[in-house]
């Protein structure tokens, strides 16, 4: 395990390679899955704001659902997170382009510049998830046949967990702990 701040992390995340192959899953991870995505306390509000920007980049389906149920839903476990389509299916902020891969479009909207926000931190942190105590946070490498090809593109290009997401953690932890914990990794 490594401690860093008020972050335990496991050794898996400097053990294990990813790299997104989207070419090979076409964005599996916004379709399968028991709910969407988690979201923190703080990005139920965000998505509460950006909706009117966000809307015009996902689907019509995606639209009614948000329409229908919220920007974000408490899922069946109790957690907030972002609504899906049909049961349990895409979340409603997919869209498909045109190869047929799912992509998020929060992030399209990012992209374009009409958001800040990129997406919810909980999906642009993957394949780390992130559990809360009281005293501290877990972060953990939650593995999913559906990502074999990020595993192999990672392995090859020799990107280890904790660099793959370096941004996503900086955004969530900040640059001097990220610094500390590639300080801790690589020492």
């Amino acid at each position: 395990m490594i401690l860093v701040g008020n972050a335990v992390l496991s050794d898996d995340l400097k053990e294990h390679f990813f790299v997104c192959n989207l070419e090979k899953c076409k964005g599996a991870c916004c379709v399968e899955g028991d709910a969407g995505a988690p979201l923190e306390d703080d990005e139920t509000k965000i998505l509460e704001e950006i909706y009117p920007k966000v809307k015009k980049y996902i689907t019509e389906e995606g639209r009614k659902v948000i329409e229908e149920q919220g920007t974000w839903v408490i899922d069946r476990d109790g957690d907030k997170g972002t609504p899906t389509i049909g049961d349990n299916r895409e979340c409603a902020y997919a869209i498909i382009d045109e190869r047929g891969t799912l992509k998020c479009g929060i992030e399209e909207a990012h992209i374009n510049g009409d958001i800040d926000y990129k997406k919810p931190i909980s999906c642009h942190l993957y394949p780390v998830r992130v559990t809360k105590y009281d005293e501290y946070d877990a972060l953990n490498y939650d593995r999913w046949d559906i990502c074999s090809p990020a595993c192999g593109l990672g392995k090859e290009l020799n990107v280890p967990i904790y660099k793959f997401v370096k941004d996503a953690l900086i955004r969530k932890y900040g640059e001097a702990w990220y610094e500390e914990l590639v300080r801790d990794i690589e020492s």
